[in-house]
């Protein structure tokens, strides 16, 4: 009787032993599909609006869900040397994903994905007018009707370089240095320019069209040889799995370019 005992006690050890190993594949396995189904994507603070709009109807179509990040391409890059877990990265500046396949951090140089452009942005009732050949912020500064203005940072934000540029361009850096108002990415320095932090700003041209940008601001295009070139570039990490696989193909998808161009974001050739 003893012997049988022995017996079950030790079956009975088998299976709490297994129940617990299959317990641990079994959530091992979730944690696998989970992951799968929301990749981490760095993207730039600029692709904010047409970026959630892609995303919805990714995962409308799909069930999946990818984990958005929003940022300047600068950190993102510096993130990714350090070894951050992005699977996915949209640049606002071609050059830092270049600069990534260039050092092995990334499958392949990835594809331009559009070309950016800036406005000058005012909230309504600023005393500045949505003027694109910035003339009357050159008269604002003159006049003392300026006392702060937003641009994103140009040391590691490229709207931000941009921005610093077409004031270069226009003579104005030196004068209008003591009253910006630095955002840490675009999207933050569009949030500055359109809600009493400052009089107006430099920002993304399609932030400027976002439906809650639309209602709160006035803005007009500056000159796109003002500035360098904003080509922008996505490209897969090492480590992407099939989620973000799929999300960078359903990127260069019909219906994502219709709402990339929308946005602004068109590529050569391409027509609405």
């Amino acid at each position: 009787m003893s012997s049988f005992r022995r017996v079950l006690g030790a079956a009975a050890g088998v299976l709490s032993v297994l129940t617990v190993l299959s317990g641990l594949v079994l959530s091992g396995l979730a944690g696998q599909v989970w992951a799968e189904d929301a990749p981490p994507i760095a993207v730039a603070a600029n692709l904010q609006a047409a970026m959630e709009e892609i995303a919805d109807v990714f995962t409308a179509e799909t069930g999946l869900e990818p984990r958005l990040t929003f940022g300047s391409s600068g950190n993102f890059a510096a993130q990714i040397r350090q070894g951050a877990p992005f699977e996915l990265f949209f640049s606002a500046d071609e050059r830092y994903v270049l600069d990534l396949a260039r050092d092995g951090f990334t499958r392949d140089e990835g594809m331009l994905y559009g070309s950016g452009r800036i406005v000058l942005i005012v909230p309504k009732g600023s005393p500045l007018k949505a003027d694109g050949s910035l003339e009357d912020l050159k008269a604002a500064i003159a006049d003392g009707r300026l006392s702060r203005f937003a641009i994103a940072n140009p040391e590691h934000a490229p709207y931000g370089q941009a921005a610093k540029e077409a004031l270069q361009h226009s003579r104005l850096w030196e004068a209008i240095q003591p009253k910006l108002v630095l955002g840490e990415n675009v999207s933050q320095t569009a949030l500055f320019a359109t809600s009493g932090n400052a009089q107006g700003g430099i920002v993304a041209y399609s932030l400027a069209l976002s439906p809650k940008v639309l209602t709160v601001a006035d803005h007009a295009l500056i000159a796109a040889d003002w500035h360098a070139p904003l080509k922008q570039r996505m490209v897969l990490l090492k480590d992407a799995g099939p989620a973000a696989e799929r999300f960078y193909s359903f990127v260069q998808s019909p219906p994502a370019r219709a709402i990339f161009r929308r946005y602004g974001y068109a590529l050569p050739g391409e027509t609405d």
